[in-house]
């Protein structure tokens, strides 16, 4: 079982950055790929960034690209989620997940995804 905690969240006004933070228990294999989601008010939970522990880019939802960046630290098996040009819409518990998977691309988690407890994004207009 692999657990992730999350760390970073907070309240920002329209314009500003945060930084998330997810720390993997334990080292999971090149073939695993590391996301994040987001969960706002009354809506479903959806994909935001993902990467691949052995890639060096990710992938983006169309909501985020140029806004949001997803890097990792592979010796503090740690993934990092750099918010900027926040916008209130962007609101939401932001949660950490990983899954044994080749690509964050149109990834939909199932049975084998592993999730943090979630970190509160709150941007005020």
């Amino acid at each position: 079982q692999v657990q992730l905690v999350e760390s970073g969240g907070g309240l920002v006004q329209a314009g500003g950055s945060l930084r998330l933070s997810c720390a993997v228990s334990r080292r999971t294999f090149g073939t695993w790929t590391m996301g994040w989601f987001r969960q706002a008010p009354g809506k479903g939970r959806e994909f935001v960034a993902g990467i691949r522990w052995s890639g060096s880019s990710g992938s983006y939802a169309d909501s985020v690209k140029g806004r949001f960046t997803i890097s990792k630290d592979n010796n503090e098996n740690t993934v990092y989620l750099q918010m900027n040009s926040l916008k209130p819409e962007d609101t939401a518990i932001y949660y950490c997940a990983t899954e044994p998977r080749l690509s964050a691309t149109n990834w939909i988690p199932g049975p084998g995804t592993s999730w943090g407890q979630g970190t509160q994004v709150t941007v005020s207009s």
